[in-house]
Formats: C-alpha cells, structure tokens, sequence
C-alpha cells in the first residue's frame, strides 16, 4: 500500500496546492512541489491566517518548521478576501461548455497554466477579430457529437469528427441588463455557404456551398470547422456571431461532477433503455454519465424529438447556472478550481477569446446579467412541406423573422428596464402631469441617425397600432443625433407627456422649445428619431418589445421536463 503522502503527491486537488511559506507566513500556488512559488497579498491591516481544517491546527505565524516542506504535504488554503479580481462565472449552453476562472492575487501562474489547456481555432472574418467589453456580442456555443473520453461510446455516431449536434446562440445586451440563448435545431434545413476550413496540419483549405442540408453538417462534414458554422448561422438568422465555443459529450460529464451535480425535475418516471437514464418522478441531481444522458436522451419526454430535447437541455441550463450563482458554489475554492479545470480542458474557442484573461473578461460581462433575464427560447420552426415522413424542419417564416430583428437590434424577451442614470428632478418632472389622448397628438416625424426608412415605419406604427393620426413624415433631419428627441411648445406638453408614454421617452428626451407648423397650418411638434432609436413600436425606456409567438423560458425558473 502506498504511502498517504505519496498518494496525495500524485492525486493532487487544485484546491489543496495552496502551501504556507514557513519564511514568510503566507500562502503560495504550487501546481507542482517544484512549481515556482507566488505569494498571495494578505489584506490590508494585517495578515490574515485561514481558518482550520476539521482535525487540523494552523501553525503560529512565527513558529520555526522546516526550511521547505515535504512533497506532496497538502497546504491548506488562505481566507477569502476580497479583491478586484474576484471569480467569475460563464455560462454557456450547448455542449455545456462552462468556464470559471477564479483570479486573486498571486493566481499568475494558475491562469497560465489554465490557459494551457484551452483549444483555439482561427475563424478568420467569420468573427470578430476582439472581445469588446463595451459592446452587445453573440456567442455560437456548439455541443459536438464526437466521442472523446471514456465511457462515451454509447452516444453519438461513431467515427464522427464532430458534428453540431446542439447549437445555441447567446446574445448579451449591450447595457448587460438581458440575454437571449436562441437554440437551433440540429435538423433545421439550411444553406451552407463556401467557407475555409482548417485542417489538423494547420493548412487551409475551400469548402464548397451546399444548399438545403441539415444544420448539423456545417461542423465537421468535408473538413468544416466552427467558422463554416458561423457562417451558416449569419446566412440563416441574418444574426452575426462574434465568437464560438466548442465542448463535446465528455464535457458534460467532467463539468457536472466539478459541481456535485445539477438538479432536473420530471413530471413522471423515467427508464429510458437507450440512453440507461432511470430517474423517479420529481427532482434529482444528476451529474458525470446520467447527467449525459439526460440531455441525450429524445424517447422520455414530448414526442420523443430533438425540439423536445432541446426544451429539456434548456431546463438543465437554467438550473446549471442557477448552481453556478448559488453561494454554495462561489464560495467553494475547491469546487471553483475543479470548475476551472474542467471548463478549460473542455473548451475549444476562437482565437480572439484564446487568452484566459479575455475569458475571464467575457466571463465579467456574462455575470451581470440577472438569471431572470435571460431568456432561452428556440428558431420558430415548421415541419419540412417537401417530406412525407417528417424528419426535418424548415424556419418558419411568419414567426422567426420578428425573432431574429429583436436580437440583431439588442432587444430583450423579457420585461426590463434599460440601465439609466437617475434624472434630475426637474427633467424628470417633464413626464408628470395630465396626458392628451393619443388622436390629439399631432407630430411630425424626422430620422436624426436611425435606421433608414425608420420614420416612415414608425409613423405607420404610430397611426395604425397606437392612435395618433395626426401624425406625418418630414424627412430626414439637418444632422443625425444620439438620442430620441421630441421638442414641443408650452401648450403642447400634455401632447408630449402621451407620446412619451407611447414611446417610452425618458424626461431628458422631452425638449420645451417651439412648436412648427404643419401642412394645415396647425402647430405640431417635432419627433426626430436619433440613433438610439430600436425600431417602430419598441419602447425606448426598456430592452423589451412586444412578445414573439414563441415558446420561451428564463434561466431564473423551475421547470419540469414532461
């Protein structure tokens, strides 16, 4: 029997590498025992010892021991503290990619070595060439079906290179406030276009165009990469993905069991011969292969089909990150850094988000936004007309195009209000008072920087949807501006308060000035649409648009599979 220090030199947690420096006092990341040592800061005010093991005691700061200590001794961590660079959390869907990479001072090396691990690939200008932090950005997260690691042999076809068996898109809102995980069916027909893919040697090589194909043939078939299925996803959406990740079957099971488990919920039992899922009615937590093969499995739930399997990864996505922001997770350093691990090994991502310090930047961004306002829903879809045993769907064209719009102009599925700063009292004042009804309002409309023929659309919005007749296009304005404005007389401010109703004008927006004179004669005030402007009918003082006819769900939400 081995020795229990030469067990634990060879099975070392990362969490159990921080090692305390008799020199010094402090704490040290050591990935190996003869790894360069870091010293981690203390806070400020004095050093802070961590706090015992059960069946441990913390040495004296000043107590003399060994000039180094033994191989393999297992350190004992430092105290939470707080810093700048606090963990940070990205979730993705798809192949459950996850990445947490956890920052505190003295963590160079971790970083790097974490950094090591991640797989890259140059999708030339399929993608952005950056990560802007500043910025609205789309996510292509693909789940392949290749086979990697043991015990997978039982799921997917066999000898694949990889194809895109789950695809979502993650839009993140500019200001943060909401995302939207669009998840794409892998038997959707589409139009692949030529791309350049590239080859295990490095070379690149031309892929040609192939039309009315299933999705999942832009990954892997004829050498395609995750470029070719980033082009596929613009020529089908209109919707530009910024940047992709990849992670196959095995990932699911690795970052599962780096979190002791996600909770899933079924509305009667499930043993599933195929995939080997067995699950009692109600909640259970899966984790590493049952984990998989909830998500693999199509013969328990709905019409036994990949859009019902789809609803049922999306309700593990939700849990799993309802896991990640839960303090029992953020607050673990052992289940962060095996999180780490796990995430970093499984990803394969673009080469612009390589670095683990973008990810950590893009991991940042993901954070702020509220698990109630992310919203999971899928490309409207109907049955492919040209089939006679329905096998594959097409994009509907009645529903989806609302859909996509919303996310290419940053709009929400949810109900939020867009981040503004508080106004001042006075401006704000602008909005309180009695309103005109809306057949009073008499406007004239000007494009100061929106989109073009986004006057004449919102006019028709305007008289046809919301009531204001007296209404008409003037044009373009002199110069294009930021903002949404409308500018009004004395007189005229309870027309103004109901247009700012309508549109969701803040006080600021509201401009007292003078009115002009329309065609008739009469005096009208002066809307000029500015580059803020999202598209007719979408209210400028929320992320948010009427609700498409889509089935849709948010992250924050329980939900069973049936």
């Amino acid at each position: 029997m081995d020795a229990p220090g030469r067990e634990r030199a060879e099975h070392v947690d990362p969490a159990d590498q921080w090692v305390l420096n008799p020199n010094t006092g402090e704490y040290e990341l050591r990935l190996t025992p003869s790894a360069q040592r870091r010293i981690v800061p203390q806070p400020r005010g004095g050093r802070t010892a961590p706090p015992a093991a059960p069946g441990r005691e913390v040495p004296p700061p000043r107590r003399r021991v060994p000039e180094e200590p033994l191989p393999g001794r297992r350190g004992r961590r430092p105290v939470k503290k707080k810093s700048k660079a606090k963990k940070a959390l990205l979730w993705t869907g798809g192949g459950m990619a996850l990445v947490l990479v956890a920052t505190a001072g003295g963590g160079y090396l971790y970083l790097k070595h974490l950094e090591g691990n991640v797989k890259t690939t140059d999708v030339g200008d399929a993608g952005a060439s950056s990560f802007k932090k500043d910025e609205a950005f789309n996510i292509l997260v693909i789940g392949t079906d290749k086979r990697t690691g043991e015990g997978n042999e039982g799921y997917g076809d066999a000898g694949s290179v990889g194809h895109a068996d789950t695809t979502i898109l993650l839009h993140v809102a500019k200001d943060r406030s909401n995302a939207t995980a669009l998840s794409i069916p892998r038997d959707l027909i589409v139009d692949i276009p030529e791309c350049q893919a590239t080859k295990d040697d490095g070379t690149k090589v031309t892929v040609s165009a192939q039309r009315g194909v299933r999705f999942n043939k832009s990954l892997g078939e004829s050498g395609r990469d995750a470029g070719c299925t980033m082009r596929t996803v613009k020529e089908a959406t209109g919707i530009q993905p910024d940047h992709f990740m990849m992670a196959d079957f095995n990932a699911v099971k690795t970052l599962t069991t780096a979190v002791d488990g996600v909770e899933v919920c079924v509305t009667k039992a499930v043993n599933d011969k195929e995939s080997k899922l067995i699950l009692p009615k109600g909640e259970s937590k899966v984790e590493g292969e049952r984990a998989l093969a909830f998500l693999r499995t199509r013969h328990s739930f709905g019409n036994q089909g990949d859009l019902d399997r789809i609803k049922v990864q999306q309700q593990f996505l939700g849990s799993l990150m309802r896991k990640m922001s839960s303090s029992d997770t953020l607050t673990s350093p052992t289940k962060l850094l095996k999180l780490a691990e796990a995430a970093t090994n499984a990803l394969t991502v673009d080469t612009a988000i390589g670095k683990v310090g973008t990810l950590k930047d893009m991991a940042l961004e993901l954070k702020k936004v509220p698990t109630k306002n992310i919203t999971f829903a899928t490309i409207p879809v109907v049955d492919n007309p040209t089939e006679q045993i329905k096998a594959t769907v097409i994009v509907d064209e009645t529903r989806a195009p609302q859909v996509f719009n919303m996310i290419q102009n940053d709009i929400s599925f949810t109900e939020v209000k867009a981040q503004q700063k508080q106004e001042a009292a006075a401006v704000a004042a602008r909005l309180k008072g009695t309103k005109a009804d809306a057949s009073e309002v008499r406007v004239q409309i000007l494009n100061g920087g929106a989109a073009s023929g986004s006057a004449q659309k919102q006019l028709d919005w305007l008289q046809n949807s919301a009531g204001v007749s007296k209404s008409d296009n003037a044009g373009n304005a002199g110069a294009d501006q930021a903002k949404t404005t409308v500018e009004y007389a004395p007189e005229q401010a309870d027309q103004a308060r109901r247009l700012a109703d309508i549109m969701g004008l803040s006080g600021s927006a509201m401009k007292p000035g003078k009115s002009v004179t329309n065609a008739q004669g009469l005096p009208t005030m002066t809307l000029i649409l500015g580059k803020d402007f999202k598209g007719a009918g979408v209210k400028l003082n929320a992320a948010s648009v009427e609700t498409p006819d889509v089935e849709k769900s948010t992250a924050d939400k329980v939900q069973c599979a049936s």
